[in-house]
This record gives C-alpha cells, structure tokens and sequence, in this order.
C-alpha cells in the first residue's frame, strides 16, 4: 500500500523515478550496497521526537545521525530518537524502519541533511525492506519541501544511529 501511495503521488505529479527490487535487507547501507547505490546517495529516514513532536530526519545511509545538531537551528529542548511503538502507526502500511522520506504524505516535518548533492539522485526505502525507489534530488526536494540544514556526520568508525 505505500508504495502505492507513493507512486501515485510522484505520477501525479509527474516526477520521473526507478523502482529497484532487492533481497531484504534492513540496515540503509546494506540497502545502499545490495542495490549497487553509492551510501551518500542513499537516504536513511530516521524518526526523531523533537520537543514531544514527530519528524523525520533525513541523511545518508554511510553517515550517523548527530541529535545535538538538530537542536540547535530547531531551539528544542529536546531532540531524541523516537521508540517503534511511537511512531509505528504513524505510517500505515509501511514496515518498521522503511518508511520513504515523503512526510509531506504522513503530516510529518522533514529534515534534511545538507550533504545530499542538490543535482543528482537519491534513492530511499519505498515502504518496504525489499523496494526501493530512487529520483532526482530537485524533485524531492520540490515535493517534500524539507528543511535542510547539516546534522550528519561521515561514519569513520563511530556507531550509527538506526
């Protein structure tokens, strides 16, 4: 269903994009190496509880989410990784840890990292730890209107946060 919805939605607005099948994989850099995309193309959405409200947190699969950046240009009080049973049935249809960065489509703020090439392509779990879907960055961006700024940092050795 949400890839569905989804497809409906970038069709509509007449957005050009692949879809990839793939094995089931369940981390963004297993996805990324299993559909031969480059990690720093490949978009992790992570589900961060900012201030009691939901968002999404967008960065690339070969870097960690660094909450405290987030804080600073949101003036939160508090920005923390929300739990599954949080936001679980916030994002109907979709598997855990697979939901597509489109908030817009969910009600749900996006934040973007400010790595993501501007004009080239991103790729990112279509509802499913088996599809994925990957189209120009502009187009994204057009679409979802996120805010953008850096809160991503390159792994080089540190533990991710998924």
């Amino acid at each position: 269903m949400p890839v569905k919805k989804l497809k409906e939605f970038l069709d509509r607005e007449g957005v050009k994009y692949v879809t990839i099948q793939h094995s089931r994989a369940y981390t963004a850099q297993e996805i990324a190496e299993s559909a031969h995309i480059p990690g720093e193309a490949f978009a992790k959405t992570v589900i961060v509880n900012i201030d009691g409200k939901m968002a999404m947190a967008v960065l690339p699969a070969s870097s960690y989410l660094e909450l405290s950046r987030l804080r600073g240009p949101l003036a939160a009080g508090e920005v923390v990784l929300a739990s599954e049973d949080e936001f679980g049935s916030r994002f109907p249809g979709c598997e855990l840890g697979a939901m597509p960065p489109f908030g817009n489509l969910y009600d749900t703020p996006v934040y973007v990292d400010a790595s993501f090439p501007r004009d080239g392509q991103i790729a990112f779990n279509a509802g499913s730890h088996s599809e994925l879907i990957q189209l120009a960055y502009r187009d994204f961006e057009r679409l979802v209107k996120p805010a953008v700024m850096s809160f991503a940092e390159p792994r080089a050795g540190a533990e991710a946060h998924r």
